[in-house]
């Protein structure tokens, strides 16, 4: 059975993520996937990665984790698979992105779940790092701040002390003009300032078979 709520929706409550809150077509994007089906989105990210050449030494440590990579492109192909899960006895989300780079195809997976901490997203294939994140809704698009890093050590999650933790935002809207939603991820670290991101435009539908 699929849960009744999705963590988006715990995480906003009834009035902002209801009628007068999230774009129609957010909702349903953020709603609970039902049991048997899956959401599927197509689109281009307009940029993926960093321009600072000297950072991407430093991601390449995390492209075993499918969560970010060490590159910089325009005009990057993606295809976004999500399916409802239960984590810990509540809703979450499994999501993988597929990003088509000239070189080849990486995938970006994380899981977005409810905690004592609030949203918290868990990134990559071995879930060694999650962020807490505050979500509002402003003019009906989705807005999540991470307020909390933490990275797994031996077992367990640790904080990244605040002057040293990396910080998320994440804009999700819907523009009725061009029918299409709408998302940039900035990922920034202090003292240096705005170290990945990405950003684009896709369409999004349930689907109940594994071919698209």
């Amino acid at each position: 059975m699929s849960p009744a709520q999705s963590p988006y929706e715990r995480a906003l409550g009834d009035a902002a993520f209801g009628h007068g809150g999230l774009h129609p077509r957010l909702r349903a994007y953020f709603s609970a996937i039902p049991d048997g089906m899956r959401g599927v989105g197509h689109g281009t990210f307009d940029t993926v990665g960093t321009p600072r050449r000297w950072l991407r030494p430093v991601l390449r440590a995390f492209i075993d984790d499918d969560v970010v990579f060490p590159i910089w492109e325009r005009d990057v192909p993606f295809t976004v698979v999500n399916v409802s899960s239960v984590e810990a006895g509540q809703p979450a989300v499994v999501g993988e992105r597929t990003f088509h780079f000239e070189s080849g195809d990486r995938v970006m997976r994380d899981l977005i779940s409810v905690t004592a901490l609030g949203l918290v997203d868990t990134l990559g294939s071995r879930r060694r790092l999650r962020a807490a994140f505050h979500a509002r809704v402003v003019e009906g698009a989705l807005l999540l701040q991470s307020t909390r890093v933490e990275v797994r050590l031996w077992g367990r999650y640790v904080r990244v002390p605040r002057m040293l933790a990396p910080r998320v935002e994440l804009e999700e809207r819907f523009c009725d003009s061009d029918d299409r939603q709408h998302v940039s991820v900035l990922l920034s670290v202090p003292l240096i300032g705005r170290v990945y991101e990405y950003s684009g435009s896709f369409r999004y539908k349930l689907n109940t078979t594994r071919h698209d």
